[in-house]
């Protein structure tokens, strides 16, 4: 599809894409690991899983897979650690502070759509002082991403046509979710992306290595 230089509106994936929230997520999954008297797990080897959520790091953490017996307590004993300290290291990758500053100056429409439960990406952006148009999160619809219903009700709420819509995001999930809600998929490679996937072969309309390079083709 023609991707338009400038669009209407944006909207941003959280994880990995708007703020980088692996130091707190890696200190919950470690904390979980020490639950189990297991050793700390390179920042590293966390980061590359934080897009899959709560329950790929309990598999990360202790090998338990979704339906292992154990792998829900574990992943409420993760989840429980991260709500209680959701934005201590967490923040907007610094270059796109500069975009979203200039972006409401010009009061053009900006939003979230994360598969982050509410009750923690509320808290996060509140800390944060991010005031999105529209935040939409996994338990606010009956699907989430890649199904394109959160993308296309992000965009009703923010009077915005998919068409007038980039959506930004660092998983394959979200360059899908983009394609069948018909938003110019754009895909950045800062974000936390597992080893050997490469992001410039996901069915994207543009890429970027890096934040400072996406805030560059937004602002000029």
């Amino acid at each position: 599809m023609p991707v338009d230089p400038r669009p209407l509106t944006l909207l941003f994936d959280l994880d990995g894409t708007l703020v980088d929230t692996a130091p707190d997520l890696a200190r919950a999954t470690n904390a979980l690991r020490e639950n189990h008297r297991l050793a700390p797990l390179p920042y590293t080897v966390i980061r590359a899983q934080v897009s899959n959520g709560g329950s790929a790091l309990v598999t990360l953490a202790l090998g338990l897979e979704k339906h292992a017996s154990g792998h829900n307590t574990a992943r409420d004993f993760l989840l429980e650690a991260y709500g209680r300290a959701v934005a201590v290291e967490s923040c907007v990758f610094p270059p796109l502070t500069r975009l979203l500053d200039a972006w409401e100056a010009q009061a053009r429409p900006w939003g979230i759509v994360t598969n982050k439960p509410r009750a923690y990406a509320e808290p996060l952006i509140e800390a944060l002082g991010l005031t999105p148009g529209v935040l939409l999160c996994a338990d606010d619809l009956p699907v989430k991403k890649p199904a394109p219903e959160p993308l296309w009700e992000a965009a009703r709420r923010l009077r915005s046509t998919p068409e007038d819509c980039w959506y930004i995001g660092d998983h394959l999930r979200d360059m899908q979710a983009a394609r069948a809600a018909g938003m110019a998929a754009v895909a950045v490679g800062y974000g936390y992306i597992e080893e050997g996937d490469d992001y410039r072969a996901w069915p994207a309309d543009r890429w970027f290595d890096t934040s400072e390079a996406l805030v560059e083709a937004l602002l000029g």
